[in-house]
Formats: structure tokens, C-alpha cells, sequence
């Protein structure tokens, strides 16, 4: 669930539990609103978890020797992992 959706939920969540005025015989809309209200609270926090995480990023050195040539090997590399 991203952020917009979290959004969305919350904003018909309100409007079932607080501006609208019609009773249904066969389901509460203020439970139901408020329901979504959770819901859409829940998913604006998993929302801003999910962008907050950051990346590392490791940088490798490796030096060596080519057994052939007899020169000096460098090799650079950038790792990325998700934290």
C-alpha cells in the first residue's frame, strides 16, 4: 500500500463517518468510515516508512598482481545494499 492509497482510505473513511447522514438497515457507514480511517492511517505510516528507508552503499578496493605481466591489478567496485 503506497502513501496515495493511505490517503485515499483516510478521506473516504471521513466522508462515511462524518458527512454523510444516511442509515442503512443491513451496515453501519460510521463503523465502516471509521474502519477505513484506520486503514488509510496505517498505510500513510507504512507509506513513510517505505520512503524513508535509505540505501548503503559500500565501495570495495581490490589490488593484485597478474601472475602473466607481472603488473599491478586495481579493481573498484560499488556494492549496493538495502537497509
Amino acid at each position: 500500500m503506497s502513501l496515495g492509497t493511505g490517503i485515499v482510505l483516510f478521506v473516504i473513511g471521513a466522508i462515511l463517518a462524518f458527512a454523510l447522514n444516511i442509515q442503512v438497515d443491513w451496515i453501519n457507514l460510521h463503523l465502516v468510515g471509521y474502519i477505513l480511517m484506520i486503514a488509510g492511517v496505517v498505510g500513510i505510516i507504512i507509506g513513510i516508512i517505505l520512503l524513508t528507508r535509505r540505501r548503503r552503499t559500500v565501495a570495495t578496493t581490490r589490488t593484485a598482481v597478474d601472475p602473466v605481466t607481472g603488473d599491478r591489478v586495481t579493481r573498484r567496485g560499488i556494492d549496493d545494499d538495502i537497509v
